[in-house]
């Protein structure tokens, strides 16, 4: 295996050939304190040896994995070449394949020395090594990401990194960012940014916006608090790209940022952020796309992106939180070629202004996971949406969506409310349930059915609850005209009705007992908790034929199914979600495909 001879002196220098051959002499780990370890390398091109490699912290699973081992040899793909303090230069290793293993090198190669001539030129600005790549150019086609465009990844001629403005810090790639470095400029472009939010408390009231800054070797969050807010707010646009120079970095916490850094950035008094005109070659945003199918397998609360269709859009709701703040909100149904559909939720101006005619193609970047009926997304601020990004994947899917995608009803991971027959639930006849033995993991199951009520339980079906808004807890009657209840710690002068109906439903294999709350029960009933809970005090009879005519109507039941055990006996609990009038025209669909399926296989 021939080394590139005389790599190490132009590497040593700030220069570097494409794609220099290297022998790994030694690896030596250096502890980071609170941060993640660094390893240092010692690297051989036949003739001089030096010491003065580190790798990159998202390649440290290399040496982890003892893939990087003294003798191997190894393809240096990309670097950066960093100035110290003292004038001595460091080379960062972001990409590096070992081409051949150290069990299959003979000992070291040549008669390496150490190289120590040039180590103390120190020059103000460091050649660009041609070791690196090309970056890759925007196409310029629109796919809306907040508005603005997404590159396609094709690959351009080879660029020369632009001069930093005013000529002072070189420009360095965002993964060779370190708390251990004092003069740096990265050109990036911004693919997400928060509002401005606020906070009041004892030690004071404050103000603080973030960001995200992407180039074409890595991602970073960026912070600015109160003065660096007034400062550069108004500055920075989504899509734009500039050079940004001096900010403060730490270890990133995880636990309020999906970005793949080990680092985050913190504005401060000297930082400065300049826009750059020549941006077309910065990519515009990295994703690492999980199927939907696969979702299953994640745990709850991670991030992920995804990619699918917009098979269902919902309108717009508005909600009140804790603090009587109002938000919008808006759920889509997105299926990928796994043929699982999953629910996502837009919230804020994002649900607001979405458009989901023509069924378009959703990339989410940064979408949170959660288990709450099932699987399901939710878009969060720090979350980027594109429609119809001008990306491969986007491409693949619409195809595929056309041509065969369209006639499927996919499997829901997610408890959708709405659609009385449409497709993306999990159709079930009731023997299924048992057969399948639905309900009996470690999470519950749910699953959509059209079932006719045989027999409803009219006995204690209503309960007197607190007549607070947000609570439905059962009162108590003090014998004084007033009402207690015991989780608001509160008495009432009166109540509320509020209705748990059991019910047996059937379908032509089978029956199963089920539990409707408030909603579902009314609908069932086809009257008011507080109207059934007047006919109970005033009028028995017609109580009673209120059940009576409530027996043998067919709905779409929408349930959750879960193995539950009281005093050591196990039995399935079945409640129900929703219940929708059977639209005809929908099943019937639903029930042809069904046959032609099966007529298929």
């Amino acid at each position: 295996m021939k080394l590139t001879e005389g790599a190490i002196a132009a590497l040593s220098n700030g220069n570097g050939g494409n794609d220099p051959v290297l022998q790994l002499v030694n690896i030596r780990k250096i502890e980071g304190g609170n941060g993640p370890a660094r390893f240092r390398v010692m690297m051989s091109d036949g003739q001089h040896t030096l010491s003065s490699f580190m790798l990159s912290t998202q390649l440290n699973y290399l040496a982890e994995e003892s893939k990087l081992a003294p003798n191997c040899i190894c393809i240096l793909k990309k670097h950066v070449t960093n100035i110290l303090k003292d004038g001595r230069r460091v080379v960062i290793i972001l990409e590096v394949d070992v081409i051949k293993s150290a069990q299959d090198v003979q000992g070291r190669i040549g008669d390496p020395t150490p190289y120590s001539d040039g180590q103390n030129k120190v020059q103000q600005s460091a050649p660009v090594p041609a070791s690196r790549p090309p970056l890759q150019p925007q196409n310029g086609n629109e796919a809306v990401n907040r508005g603005f465009n997404r590159d396609v990844g094709k690959k351009a001629p080879p660029l020369a990194m632009p001069s930093t403005p005013g000529g002072g810090s070189k420009v360095v790639p965002i993964a060779s960012l370190n708390p251990y470095q004092s003069k740096w400029t990265i050109r990036a472009r911004v693919t997400n940014k928060s509002s401005i939010r606020t906070w009041s408390n004892s030690r004071g009231d404050g103000k603080l916006f973030s960001m995200e800054l992407v180039d074409e070797s890595g991602e970073i969050r960026v912070t600015g608090f109160n003065q660096e807010v007034d400062k550069f707010f108004s500055l920075i646009e989504v899509g734009k790209v500039y050079y940004v120079t001096k900010g403060s970095l730490k270890i990133a916490n995880k636990q309020y940022t999906s970005v793949k850094n080990d680092y985050e950035m913190t504005l401060n008094g000297e930082t400065s952020i300049i826009p750059c005109e020549d941006s077309c070659d910065v990519p515009m945003v990295q994703c690492d796309f999980v199927s939907i199918g696969d979702l299953e397998n994640r745990d709850k609360d991670a991030i992920v992106d995804v990619i699918g269709v917009c098979k269902t859009v919902d309108e717009v709701t508005r909600l009140t939180t804790k603090s009587n703040r109002e938000v919008s909100k808006r759920t889509l149904g997105l299926m990928d070629m796994s043929g699982k559909v999953v629910s996502v939720t837009l919230w804020g101006e994002e649900a607001e202004k979405f458009d989901g005619s023509g069924q378009p193609i959703i990339a989410i970047k940064a979408a949170k996971l959660s288990d709450f009926g099932g699987r399901s997304l939710s878009a969060s601020f720090s979350s980027t949406l594109m429609i119809n990004p001008d990306i491969p994947e986007a491409y693949k899917l619409r195809g595929w969506y056309d041509k065969e995608g369209h006639a499927m009803d996919g499997m829901s991971l997610t408890e959708l409310k709405g659609g009385s027959g449409g497709g993306n639930t999990n159709w079930k006849a009731l023997a299924d349930v048992k057969n399948e033995h639905l309900g009996h993991g470690d999470k519950a199951d749910y699953f959509t059915c059209i079932a006719t009520i045989v027999y409803l339980r009219k006995e204690n079906c209503l309960y007197q609850a607190c007549p607070s808004q947000d609570c439905n807890k059962k009162v108590v009657d003090q014998q004084n005209g007033m009402f207690r209840c015991e989780k608001c710690d509160k008495e009432f002068p009166n109540f509320k009705y509020r209705l748990i109906l059991s019910a047996n439903i059937a379908d032509y294999g089978d029956n199963q007992w089920v539990t409707c709350f408030q909603e579902s029960a009314e609908a069932i009933l086809g009257q008011n908790a507080a109207y059934l809970g007047q006919l109970k005090d005033s009028n028995e009879v017609a109580f009673d034929e209120v059940f009576q005519q409530a027996n043998f109507n067919t709905f779409v039941f929408r349930n959750r199914v879960k193995l539950e055990t009281y005093n050591d006996e196990s039995r399935i609990k079945a409640t129900v979600l929703d219940v929708k009038p059977v639209d005809h025209k929908d099943y019937s669909k639903r029930l042809i495909m069904s046959i032609r399926k099966m007529a298929a296989q």
